[in-house]
């Protein structure tokens, strides 16, 4: 126990310095080397990072022409990464992998363009891993090492093998810090066709199945879009720089950008200079002076740059921070911008039939802006009458003084319906990042509408100004979104219409990761000593087990009838989060599509899928309202 001095100060001496080494410290702060820890269940998870990291040394492999093929295997909680490059060089193995700052990739003449500069990447999953085997094949020799949570445990002599040279990583990640952890197939599969998009001609063997691009860019929007592109997408590949747009009926923009096969989820300095690049194509090519959210409105872009060293503003490397393209070179805005203004006006004055279609959907969004006007403004006004945040929001702490946006990084907005589920959230929220926005009622079903709806109903229209999405989705007020309903059919009902007005007006919100669900528990299983509360008949059927088949049994129908006592429990440490992707079942299928499904007038076809999926007691169901909240309680 630390002493105190006679003031009543703790003691400072020399005692109290540490000196951790490599794998203490990676393990004391693994948010620090791979963000946030999770289970598995977001597509940012560190379990996925630690595939990631061994993933990309594979690809560096590739992008320096040695090894056309990765095998990627994942079994349970394992993963082993296969490749066929030139192999670590045997001496430095171990080195490669247990000590820090120690690599190739700090040699210009091996890596050039490499996604990780750091020499951390390797390490790390060793540190954070039960077991971790490295394999090098070179020159008909193979050299294995076995790790044990960083800890050296096996060192085996080169041996002779008839195996092409490369490398194979095996790890299964540690249970003490990825807790209750699984490896999502789909999830894995997503960020597997990233790589094979951005690098053509590198084959990816996955469980299996083969991942391969022959258009990059251009199949990676193509799968974003579907059939929903204005026209034909337009596609520029250089050594350098690739990107692929259109334009679709959909609201917003949406982008997706990468630097040296890295996704950079929250862009970047070059994805804002290809925005800028677009946006100056077209007043250069049109000749007149357009207002931004009219030529960017329904846009759908992916933009690729490799560059040497990329400086990332964290370990996770999701926005770049680089503003030069080398040292001594031009800055990336001006190298991009440059690029994208230059070829896009050459591919217009080549294609004039697509610049024609970009010159209607411009004056489409002109009109509908203006249109708008008017409306928002009469809004605007309701808005402040209503006040907000008084009446409807229950504001968090994190925003108060914090013009930069600081805070929001940590802050949660739960959207639920009631005086009694709001008024238990409310009592039982952290004050300082979380706030609850209460509805009155069943929300729009806005699929198909214009956007003037969003500022006609109320509802819609206080909701976006709590969010602080109306003008710019950058303001956004909160990381995360969360719908909050109950577990029966008109709760599934409101999330549906929740969903479909984030899908129809706000997607990248939901693109992004921003939209999640609150999975609040179904059972309270207690007896005299113990209590265990419970998400699913399986959890029931143990607590029951554990506790005993005489324990009490409470089954909570809404979130009214938990205490705010029992909710700080889930909105806490515990919370549980499914985050809603624009995907459904069918991974590739845009979310026009998936609207159309669930919200159009297929009610026929919904029931059939109703019929084969249910794995529930069967409900009558009547009337569309519920048709469409049991298919989304299956989905």
């Amino acid at each position: 126990m630390a002493k105190k001095s006679d003031a009543g100060q703790v003691a400072y001496t020399e005692d109290h310095i540490r000196s951790l080494d490599w794998k203490e410290h990676i393990r004391m702060r693994p948010g620090m080397y791979i963000g946030r820890l999770g289970d598995g269940s977001q597509t940012d998870d560190g379990i996925y990072m630690l595939a990631k990291e061994v993933i990309d040394n594979s690809v560096d492999e590739f992008m320096m022409g040695s090894g056309k093929k990765i095998e990627v295997s994942v079994e349970e909680r394992s993963v082993t990464i296969r490749d066929y490059g030139r192999g670590i060089p045997h001496g430095k193995v171990i080195d490669c992998v247990a000590k820090i700052n120690t690599g190739a990739k700090y040699d210009e003449g091996a890596f050039y363009r490499s996604v990780g500069l750091n020499g951390v990447g390797t390490k790390a999953v060793n540190a954070l891993s039960d077991v971790f085997v490295i394999e090098s094949f070179r020159d008909g020799q193979v050299k294995r090492a076995e790790f044990a949570k960083g800890e050296l445990v096996k060192d085996d002599k080169p041996q002779p093998t008839k195996e092409k040279n490369g490398t194979r990583v095996h790890f299964v990640p540690d249970e003490t810090i990825f807790r209750d952890y699984r490896y999502d197939p789909d999830m894995l599969e997503e960020k597997l066709w990233n790589y094979a998009y951005l690098n053509h001609g590198l084959k990816l063997e996955y469980n299996g199945k083969t991942i391969y691009s022959d258009n990059g860019l251009l199949d990676l929007l193509t799968k974003e879009v579907g059939d929903g592109a204005r026209y034909e997408i337009v596609h520029v590949v250089s050594d350098s720089i690739e990107y692929a747009l259109t334009h679709t009926d959909a609201y917003g923009e949406s982008y997706q950008s990468f630097v040296n096969g890295q996704y950079t989820h929250d862009g970047g300095t070059h994805q804002a200079a290809f925005r800028e690049g677009v946006l100056k194509a077209f007043k250069d090519f049109f000749k007149k002076d357009i207002d931004a959210s009219d030529a960017r409105g329904g846009i759908a872009g992916t933009v690729l740059v490799r560059i040497h060293e990329p400086v990332f503003e964290s370990q996770t490397k999701t926005k770049l921070g680089s503003t030069h393209v080398t040292p001594d070179g031009p800055t990336i805005r001006s190298w991009v911008v440059d690029f994208v203004r230059d070829t896009l006006v050459k591919h217009l004055h080549k294609y004039p039939q697509v610049a024609d279609e970009i010159q209607k959907k411009i004056r489409q969004n002109e009109k509908e802006r203006k249109e708008l006007a008017g409306i928002k403004k009469l809004a605007n006004e309701r808005q402040k009458k209503a006040n907000v945040h008084n009446k409807k929001l229950r504001d968090c702490k994190a925003h108060y003084n914090d013009d930069k946006g600081e805070n929001r990084e940590s802050t949660q907005l739960f959207i639920t319906e009631g005086d009694s589920a709001s008024g238990s959230l409310t009592k039982a929220r952290n004050v300082l990042t979380q706030a609850v926005f209460s509805l009155r009622g069943k929300p729009l079903n806005c699929f198909g509408l214009s956007k003037k709806v969003v500022y006609q109903n109320e509802e819609l229209n206080l909701l976006q100004h709590a969010l602080g999405i109306e003008d710019d989705l950058d303001q956004l007020r909160y990381n995360q979104v969360i719908v909050a309903t109950d577990a029966d059919v008109d709760g599934m009902h409101i999330r549906l219409l929740l969903l479909t007005f984030f899908l129809q007006f706000f997607p990248e919100l939901v693109r992004k990761g921003h939209v999640h669900i609150l999975q609040t528990p179904l059972f309270r299983v207690r007896n005299k000593k113990e209590t265990i509360y419970c998400y699913s008949e399986t959890e029931k059927m143990a607590a029951l087990e554990k506790l005993g088949r005489k324990a009490e049994i409470t089954r909570f129908k809404g979130l009214g009838e938990i205490s705010p006592d029992e909710f700080g429990d889930f909105i806490g440490a515990g919370i549980r989060l499914d985050r809603v992707t624009p995907h459904m079942g069918d991974k590739h299928k845009p979310i026009k599509d998936v609207l159309n499904y669930f919200m159009g007038k297929n009610t026929p076809e919904r029931r059939d899928f109703i019929t084969s999926n249910l794995v529930i007691e069967p409900v009558d169901l009547v009337g569309e309202a519920d048709d469409e909240a049991a298919t989304e309680a299956v989905a």
